[in-house]
């Protein structure tokens, strides 16, 4: 497969994948998952955000749902379900609609459950 065809199937998935060994610098608008096992470094909003193990994001994240992994020191609002992974460190300020930590997952900073819509 041509490096245009894999390219052009990246991206009708609508994901963002920032791979291992890759730092990205700025801001993204995602309309579904981004998937971060590298750095990021900014503004990140997408549908989902999962931060794997090697993964370590910096910045400000708004998303429904997180899944860390990996390593996350961003100020992050997650509307729906905010997952800690026994491997997952979290040091940031979070607003949460649901909240799952795995033994082994770790947390510093602030939590702030969202309310529900009445």
């Amino acid at each position: 497969m041509s490096q245009i065809t894999e390219q052009t199937n990246i991206s009708k998935s609508n994901d963002l994948i920032v791979h291992k060994g890759v730092c990205f610098i700025g801001s993204a608008l995602v309309p579904n998952r981004a998937i971060i096992n590298g750095i990021f470094d900014g503004a990140l909003t997408a549908l989902e955000v999962v931060v794997e193990a090697d993964g370590q994001v910096s910045g400000t994240i708004t998303a429904t749902d997180v899944d860390v992994k990996g390593v996350l020191k961003s100020t992050t609002t997650c509307s729906n379900l905010l997952t800690i992974r026994a491997t997952g460190f979290i040091e940031a300020t979070i607003e949460y609609g649901e909240l799952t930590i795995e033994r082994g997952g770790k947390f510093a900073g602030n939590m702030y459950q969202r309310q529900p819509l009445s």
